[in-house]
């Protein structure tokens, strides 16, 4: 009887390992073992038939999709999301934040594809989400020249309660700095960060400061994996912003850049998605890095932005799970 405990125990301990970092969710640091592969993935927000897809790098195909015109979202509302802009990784690589053009935002569970909260943000060319650590939402506007506060309720597809609307110039992005308790935007040639109220039912926003950049016309601000800094492009250029001395640095002379994701070590390369021109093809098939060299190319892909499936401990808790504010 102990013999046979033994050999089940073994085996339980051997599957788990063979199986870990497999699933479409599981974006993590793996290393290469014997029972143990290290797997790529990148979070696109695609365009070529509006849907958020994850790939592999290594085998180059798309393993996981989400369409609103296949998942729980209303036939009526599948126009919300036209030309998809942003898909982040959050909730421990557990959910997608997802956005689009035409005003769509979307939380999606991976593993079922369930679309859990969905709501319209408006006709201002949305190009970005941010989760609150209450679960509340923040998104970013361009046209519309504004940041949306949003309240996260799962009970009623589509959302239609509280919003509030905050005026920024050129919105065109949100990062919620988790050790700081600030949300930061990069708009124009500024950086500003600002307070959060923390309220359920009525959130809002507070301009706390800003920093003159040394270049105009933000598109992405993201998290430098690791790093207390931010990844920040602009019309010509690639940067990072050093929070703690407040440098900014130039990285790159890339115009065009949609998206900067980047991850623990040379396994993760910086990923760009490059727009292929400023008029009308504002997506690529391809992914680059730093210095223009292919990372993942999928003929018929228009890529708005791509990032790595990796969790973001510069904005959310390790392991933190779905939150809805009550």
């Amino acid at each position: 009887m102990m013999l046979i405990t033994a050999l089940i125990t073994a085996c339980i301990i051997q599957c788990s390992k063979s199986s870990a970092g497999n699933t479409p969710a599981n974006g993590g640091d793996s290393t290469n073992t014997d029972t143990q592969k290290l797997v790529r993935r990148i979070v696109f927000a695609d365009q070529s038939v509006n849907r958020v897809a994850i790939a592999d790098v290594d085998s180059r195909s798309v393993v996981w999709e989400w369409s609103p015109a296949t998942s729980n979202v209303a036939a009526g509302d599948v126009k919300w999301f036209g030309n998809m802009s942003d898909a982040k990784p959050v909730y421990n690589n557990q959910y997608i934040l997802a956005n689009a053009s035409s005003g769509g935002v979307a939380l999606i569970r991976i593993a079922d594809k369930k679309t859990v909260f969905y709501a319209y943000g408006g006709n201002g060319n949305i190009h970005s989400t941010e989760v609150l650590p209450d679960g509340n939402l923040v998104i970013a506007a361009s046209t519309g020249n504004y940041l949306m506060l949003m309240r996260m309720d799962t009970t009623t597809l589509p959302y239609t309660g509280y919003t509030k609307k905050i005026t920024v110039a050129d919105a065109h992005n949100v990062v919620w700095d988790k050790k700081r308790q600030v949300l930061w935007t990069a708009s124009q040639n500024k950086l500003y960060s600002f307070t959060y109220n923390f309220n359920c039912t009525a959130p809002d926003l507070i301009v706390k400061d800003s920093l003159t950049l040394p270049a105009s016309g933000c598109h992405d601000l993201f998290p430098v994996h690791g790093k207390d800094s931010l990844w920040l492009s602009t019309s010509s250029k690639v940067w990072t912003i050093n929070l703690q001395t407040k440098t900014v640095t130039q990285q790159s002379t890339l115009a065009r850049i949609k998206s900067i994701s980047s991850g623990p070590n040379d396994n993760y390369p910086t990923i760009l998605l490059q727009s292929i021109d400023g008029d009308q093809q504002w997506y690529n098939d391809k992914v680059i890095d730093l210095t223009s060299n292919t990372v993942l190319q999928i003929p018929g892909l228009k890529a708005y932005k791509g990032r790595w499936l990796l969790p973001c401990p510069f904005s959310y808790d390790t392991n933190s799970t779905i939150q809805v504010c009550k």
